[in-house]
């Protein structure tokens, strides 16, 4: 069996430059709702399950003004609809996608973000992209935790020491090196130190079929 047995990607900020239409979303809704909210705020939520950035949000905001649930399906539904309309892929990432399709490299996507959302991306890709789907909805524990990585390995059937994660946040980083995987780091707007199994780049356009397989050499 080839030492590369899947390679695992994160969707927000990696595949797609969906951390900006987040931070967009966030900056107008929490702004007409009373709270102080900064980009610098926005940054410190990316790769967060929705559950844990509400947490965040309701704290800002002023008592009574809006529950939990609410805050969630209004900040869920902008950004759907935003993606909806329009995406903007990460430099090297479709190019990187289809050179490990052409070559049978299993691929799995794992978000933290719901799967309407992911569906609302996916729609602008040819049809079945991925061949396991890991959405923020249908995990208990979502990134830093390894399940959400750990669940698509499984439903691979591959081993998680032969998986390659891409990733651009700490908390899918951590996700990632927590499950056992190797971790190819493509920070956007934060910085993601070096670590043993981990390489971090500034793009994903140098990166080949080949290239993935000689970090588990």
């Amino acid at each position: 069996m080839p030492a590369l047995q899947a390679v695992l990607w994160d969707m927000d900020g990696t595949l797609v430059d969906s951390e900006k239409v987040w931070a967009e979303v966030q900056l107008a809704l929490l702004a007409d709702l009373g709270a102080t909210w900064t980009l610098e705020d926005c940054m410190t939520l990316i790769g967060s399950d929705l559950r844990d950035a509400v947490k965040v949000w309701m704290a800002r905001i002023p008592d009574g003004v809006i529950s939990g649930d609410e805050l969630a399906d209004r900040m869920f539904s902008e950004v759907v609809e935003a993606l909806r309309r329009e995406v903007s892929f990460q430099p090297g990432a479709l190019e990187l996608l289809q050179a490990l399709r052409k070559e049978d490299v299993p691929c799995g996507l794992v978000s933290a973000s719901y799967r309407t959302m992911i569906d609302a991306v996916l729609g602008h890709l040819p049809p079945d992209p991925f061949d396991v789907i890991v959405a923020g909805d249908e995990v208990t524990l979502g990134k830093p935790n390894p399940e959400p990585y750990l669940t698509a390995a499984e439903r691979l059937g591959v081993d998680p020491a032969y998986c390659v994660v891409i990733e651009d946040s700490m908390t899918g980083t951590q996700a990632g090196t927590a499950a056992g995987m190797y971790v190819v780091a493509v920070p956007q707007w934060i910085s993601i130190p070096d670590a043993p199994r981990r390489l971090v780049v500034k793009s994903l356009e140098p990166l080949t079929p080949e290239s993935l397989r000689a970090l588990l050499r």
